[in-house]
């Protein structure tokens, strides 16, 4: 998208929170550019640069995914429910005392910690669907990584008898950090105004072992790697004070890391 359409999708999301439609909605624009090189080395380097606890590489017919996330979608382990959402970013200072101090504008932001706690209530409801004892040990809790810091709450709850990790994962799938509030309406939304569809993008890469635990990632900071092509998404929350010509070039920050990460290995680099 070029920021007029970018501000334009933005001025409709707005209108629709201002009409009471929906409080927040993730919204996200497709990059592309050509490429040639192995994919596994690029990812290796990307996640030497980048380190991310829930990365992935997963080799397709035509491509692959190289995933870099941050954030953790859905574990269970002996029956324990554990969702990790984040919201609220904002990128490593250039020197200690700048990042420090980045760091403590954003543990003090109101508007991220109000977006942080919308997504943990929805989390909240899709985790009742299948667990009781539902809680919120951790709110807000500042985790750093190689490029940004993340404001990141915990919600928990104990499956309850009869039902299986995928019986959790799906009444609580697509993670509500990367769609919005309400869900529903914030995804058709999405389907509206995004004119590309994600693909895994936002969606989630995990496992489920035979013993019934499982762990899983909401697929951000993930490319896709398809005929000789790769794409990325870059997006964020939108409410009602959003600055869409700040959106823009957030959205583009957040890929032009992984892109630059990449140069070396891809020969042709276009944005």
């Amino acid at each position: 998208l070029n920021v007029d359409d970018y501000c334009l999708a933005i001025q409709k999301i707005q209108s629709y929170i201002l009409a009471g439609d929906c409080y927040q909605v993730n919204f996200a624009q497709r990059f592309s550019t050509e490429f040639e090189g192995d994919t596994l080395v690029a990812y290796l380097q990307l996640r030497d640069s980048l380190p991310s606890p829930f990365s992935a590489y997963i080799e397709l017919a035509s491509g692959a995914i190289l995933s870099l996330s941050p954030e953790r979608f859905i574990k269970l382990e002996k029956n324990r429910a554990e969702t990790k959402p984040i919201k609220g970013t904002i990128a490593r200072g250039k020197t200690p005392a700048e990042d420090s101090a980045n760091a403590n504008i954003l543990s003090g932001s109101l508007k991220d910690r109000a977006e942080n706690l919308m997504i943990v209530d929805l989390l909240r409801n899709d985790l009742s669907k299948t667990c009781t004892n539902v809680k919120v040990p951790e709110l807000f809790s500042l985790q750093s990584f190689a490029n940004v810091h993340h404001l990141v709450s915990t919600v928990t709850g104990t499956l309850q008898q009869g039902y299986t990790a995928l019986d959790l994962f799906a009444t609580s799938f697509p993670g509500g950090s990367i769609t919005g509030a309400p869900k529903i309406r914030a995804m058709e939304i999405i389907e509206e105004l995004e004119p590309v569809r994600r693909s895994v993008y936002c969606g989630s890469v995990g496992y489920i072992s035979a013993c019934g635990n499982m762990d899983t990632n909401i697929a951000i900071r993930t490319l896709v790697c398809d005929q000789h092509k790769i794409h990325c998404w870059g997006g964020g929350g939108i409410v009602a004070d959003s600055k869409a010509d700040n959106e823009y070039q957030e959205s583009i920050a957040k890929v032009s890391v992984l892109l630059e990460t990449l140069e070396h290995y891809f020969n042709k680099q276009t944005l």
